[in-house]
């Protein structure tokens, strides 16, 4: 189900090279949660445990080394010499049912290395969720209608990028998706978040940093500036690079309020994962108006569950005011037309962290735009919320 250790999103990349680099004894644990509360049996979860398994029986090719350090060069070669080493340790991911058939699931190590099992890990249940369930698509039909969403961005102008591979329906559909994108949409598709995929087929791979490189930074230096700090740290490793911020993590409001003139100027753009596009953006642009920065030399690129005909309307409430594109995933990896049919909604947090083994774990929350995305205990939520003044008009 999973093809390679390059099988995964750009960004799980960048963020295990930035703790390798600037936190190498840091710890964490990712924690499985399923928004919709699925229910399984001990067949699904023996399959998913023999699946974790294989995992272990991954490793970066040579091939795969030479792509990585000659087209992903803004990730360090030691990093990648690093990763040529590096196995997934089936034994570290705790996986079971709790008495009403819900999985639970986590995994606990260093956090260069523990959030490379993320991505995996969903992509493996997301499929596994779809075989149990018998579910098959049809191939015509899947092309249908991603010629259909093909021919809407090529019409309307709409660029965007596939950011399809923790809940795709399968990684044979998700290939044949990202192989059409490929032929038949070059102009608009600027790339893939799927670093195999972009080897394969000669795409951009595309990526910016997650919600966990902010909460890390909660978690051992304090909500109040944990916005600004990662901003900073992600700066001194990438110096310039993957210059896209995630903004909602604490919520955009709390983002926006600490972001620093530095910091704006030397972002390329913003990432807008939850909320109302339109408030959202033109947050973003009151925001970047203060510091005296053009909103039309900054980009914002939304990725809240967006389907094409929603992304256009967003398009056309921006143009002309600020670069923009999007990153679609649900809507591109796991649409097999079949009536009825729901795609997993399933995430992998980041739930504790410490700097060191010396230190106590500390447990970290989501604040996001959206509150059926919040993740995290109340008592964190109460101090999150004093300290970054959340509940203040």
């Amino acid at each position: 189900m999973v093809l390679s250790i390059l099988d995964t999103d750009l960004y799980k990349f960048s963020t295990s090279n930035a703790y390798f680099h600037l936190y190498p004894l840091s710890e964490g644990t990712f924690r499985f949660h399923d928004r919709s509360g699925e229910v399984y049996d001990a067949a699904f979860l023996s399959a998913l445990k023999d699946e974790i398994a294989r995992l272990g029986e991954l490793a970066l090719s040579p091939e795969e080394f030479e792509y990585a350090t000659s087209r992903i060069r803004y990730i360090s070669r030691n990093y990648w010499e690093w990763l040529k080493g590096f196995r997934f340790e089936p034994l570290k991911v705790e996986a079971s049912l709790d008495a009403e058939g819900h999985l639970q699931m986590e995994v606990t190590d260093y956090l260069y290395k523990v959030t490379l099992y993320e991505v995996p890990l969903l992509a493996t249940v997301a499929e596994l969720r779809n075989r149990y369930r018998a579910v098959t698509p049809d191939s015509g039909e899947v092309l249908r209608l991603l010629d259909a969403k093909i021919e809407e961005a090529v019409r309307h102008e709409l660029p965007f990028s596939e950011f399809g591979t923790r809940r795709r329906f399968s990684s044979d559909i998700h290939e044949l998706v990202v192989r059409e994108l490929k032929e038949k949409c070059p102009r608009w598709c600027a790339g893939t978040s799927n670093v195999y995929f972009a080897m394969k087929y000669g795409m951009t791979p595309i990526g910016t940093f997650p919600h966990e490189w902010v909460m890390f930074h909660s978690g051992v230096f304090g909500y109040k500036r944990a916005n600004y700090l990662s901003l900073e740290d992600w700066i001194k490793v990438y110096d310039g690079a993957l210059g896209t911020a995630l903004m909602d993590t604490f919520t955009t409001r709390s983002f926006l309020r600490t972001l620093t003139m530095k910091q704006a100027k030397l972002l390329d753009g913003f990432r807008q994962d939850s909320g109302d596009e339109k408030e959202i953006g033109d947050m973003t642009i009151a925001r970047l108006e203060e510091f005296g920065i053009d909103p039309r030399t900054k980009i914002i690129v939304f990725s809240n569950a967006l389907t094409f005909p929603k992304y256009r309307e967003v398009a056309d409430y921006f143009r002309g005011r600020i670069k923009f594109s999007a990153g679609i995933g649900t809507n591109l990896t796991c649409d097999p037309g079949i009536e009825g049919y729901r795609p997993a909604n399933i995430v992998m947090k980041l739930s504790r962290c410490r700097m060191s083994a010396k230190d106590p774990w500390e447990k970290v929350i989501k604040i996001s735009d959206d509150a059926g995305k919040h993740m995290g205990e109340d008592i964190e939520f109460s101090i999150a919320s004093h300290e970054l003044h959340l509940n203040e008009a």
